[in-house]
């Protein structure tokens, strides 16, 4: 995955990651981290009926430049081309959401590097209860990431399911296998995501940002906070929302 205006080390100061970056466990460990903290998930470009593009160069612009967030294949598409800059080994997976009561396809883009010889997943595009840090495929037990808990779970080796606790229950977060995926292979999902008018991002106002606490979501209007465990809500005008999306989550919403 690349583009020809990406920099690293302009990446590097979008997510203000200021420690040296190697291609190791440790550095990808810190730029997830502050990747999650800095660039928002988001769906304004949907909720404004704008076409969102998969070309490398123009998620560049969008996050990098224009200091934008994203969905999943905008997000984790840029962390890979950070991954490329560094020399890390990396493939795509698709997979399978586990959150809504019906069966979904496999419509979300996660990412698998190989980070001091193993396998560990990394994924800066799921939303709500995504993870924190990079995850061992092929670990055992639970996984604690700040206040959350995390487990990969695969009973033959071949199909992973991501859990994590929600309010004290386990909770299926998305499940893949370790088929190649390759760039191309997201775009009709994309195109889904983004247009059908039974998606969760065509009928509803997603942004989320993780921080050091927790994490803080707006749905539609409506403003989670999250912070050691205690989570409040508070509903938030269409007058507020330019000023909150600015100084909550750095976004302009019609940048």
């Amino acid at each position: 995955m690349k583009a020809g205006n990406f920099e690293l080390p302009r990446y590097l100061d979008r997510i203000a990651y200021r420690d040296e970056a190697r291609p190791d466990l440790a550095s990808v460990t810190g730029i997830m981290r502050q990747h999650l903290r800095t660039v928002p998930f988001e769906n304004l470009d949907v909720q404004a009926g704008k076409s969102v593009s998969l070309v490398p160069e123009d998620i560049v612009e969008k996050i990098v430049h224009r200091r934008r967030g994203g969905y999943c294949y905008e997000v984790n598409g840029l962390l890979a081309m950070a991954l490329a800059a560094l020399g890390v080994e990396y493939r795509f997976v698709g997979c399978r959401p586990m959150t809504y009561s019906a069966r979904r396809p496999r419509t979300h883009m996660a990412i698998l590097a190989r980070l001091d010889d193993e396998e560990w997943l990394c994924d800066v595009g799921f939303g709500s209860y995504g993870l924190r840090a990079p995850i061992r495929l092929n670990g055992t037990g639970a996984v604690e990431q700040d206040d959350d808990v995390f487990e990969l779970l695969s009973q033959d080796g071949r199909e992973y399911v991501l859990r994590a606790q929600v309010e004290g229950d386990w909770a299926n977060q998305y499940c893949f296998d370790l088929a190649h995926h390759e760039w191309v292979d997201f775009m009709p999902a994309n195109w889904l995501n983004s247009t059908h008018p039974e998606t969760l991002f065509t009928q509803h106002r997603i942004v989320m940002r993780q921080t050091p606490e927790g994490r803080v979501i707006l749905f539609d209007n409506r403003l989670k906070t999250i912070a050691h465990g205690t989570t409040t809500t508070r509903h938030v005008t269409e007058d507020e929302l330019p000023a909150l999306l600015a100084e909550t989550f750095g976004l302009e919403p019609t940048a």
